[in-house]
């Protein structure tokens, strides 16, 4: 039974030292390129294709690998552009450093968790999810450096992200400019998705953070402008998806005649254009290529630099996070 050549056959073939062979792969500019050329003749001759990774990670205990855990599904990463441009800046930073990217799901049950548990990786970056979302406490069990994006804050995991609240009160003054019947388009509430339009609810009864956070600024924004929050009809949504921003605006449209709509994304705010809301004031969120070319008023922030600081972050360098940055950029969509 054959076996595979090891680094001290190559040795002993090359007239080298193991050191130079090793060398040769791992940091080639301490080898002459006379000793460099000798290593790979005698190492294609034997069929040796070089260091076990699997065992020198063992070794370094380190992988090279960075974790990246979605709570959407997988596609959502592509789908969605705030979410590719997270991914982006994340990519950017591996890209930096020679790190693997590993895309993890996170369903909250069963072998996502115990996916995430096991990954192998060096750290983690984490997509915004539930406050009671079990996988913070699997990661910071693993004592590998974590951060996430929006939240929730969490001991032993790194944030970062923008003050939404203070962006969504920044925003809701002025799309609430000259409204009698405002209303909003949300992310879901909980874990549950449930698509449903609720009078007032509550912020802080919202477990995702980022849906709480944004609730809690819009509802500053309305009191302030005179209006009771009890009678703002928020439409909650299943996901992040144009579609639903449509069907969602139906409703606001149809049932509560709403004259001006805040939504807590581009994607939403879209949809509410692409449901024919005439001479209805619309906001946005995130300031993508889309909302630029739609003339929506929306919450400038930059996820690929989020995603880029949290990966350098988690992979060593800066000591850091820089502050996260946020603008509300005006435009045509609000009165």
């Amino acid at each position: 039974m054959s076996t595979r050549p090891t680094m001290a056959d190559v040795a002993r073939a090359a007239g080298v030292s193991t050191m130079s062979v090793s060398y040769t792969y791992n940091q080639p500019g301490r080898v002459s390129g006379s000793t460099r050329d000798r290593v790979l003749a005698a190492a294609s001759e034997l069929g040796y294709t070089g260091p076990h990774r699997a065992a020198s990670s063992l070794r370094s205990g380190k992988t090279n690998n960075l974790g990246v855990v979605l709570t959407e599904k997988l596609t959502y990463s592509f789908e969605n552009p705030e979410a590719r441009a997270f991914l982006s800046g994340i990519a950017e930073a591996c890209l930096d450093t020679d790190t693997g990217l590993v895309l993890l799901p996170n369903s909250r049950i069963g072998v996502d968790l115990d996916r995430i548990r096991d990954a192998h990786v060096d750290g983690f970056v984490l997509w915004t999810t539930v406050a009671d979302d079990p996988v913070l406490d699997i990661i910071t069990a693993t004592g590998k450096p974590a951060c996430i994006q929006g939240g929730p804050r969490h001991p032993g995991i790194e944030f970062i992200g923008i003050d939404d609240a203070s962006a969504a009160h920044a925003i809701g003054t002025i799309g609430l400019f000259g409204a009698r019947r405002p209303a909003i388009i949300s992310f879901p509430c909980d874990r549950e998705r449930i698509a449903e339009t609720v009078l007032g609810p509550e912020p802080e009864n919202a477990t995702f953070p980022v849906t709480a956070a944004r609730l809690a600024g819009y509802r500053r924004a309305v009191v302030e402008y005179g209006l009771g929050w009890e009678q703002i009809p928020v439409a909650f949504v299943p996901t992040n998806a144009r579609a639903e921003g449509a069907v969602a605006a139906r409703t606001l449209l149809d049932d509560y005649r709403a004259d001006a709509i805040l939504c807590t994304s581009d994607d939403l705010a879209l949809g509410v254009l692409d449901a024919g809301a005439s001479g209805v004031a619309v906001t946005g969120w995130d300031d993508s290529e889309a909302a630029g070319a739609a003339g929506l008023t929306t919450v400038a922030q930059s996820l690929y630099d989020q995603g880029r600081n949290a990966a350098r972050w988690v992979l060593g360098s800066p000591s850091t996070l820089p502050q996260a940055e946020w603008s509300v950029v005006v435009r045509g969509s609000t009165r």
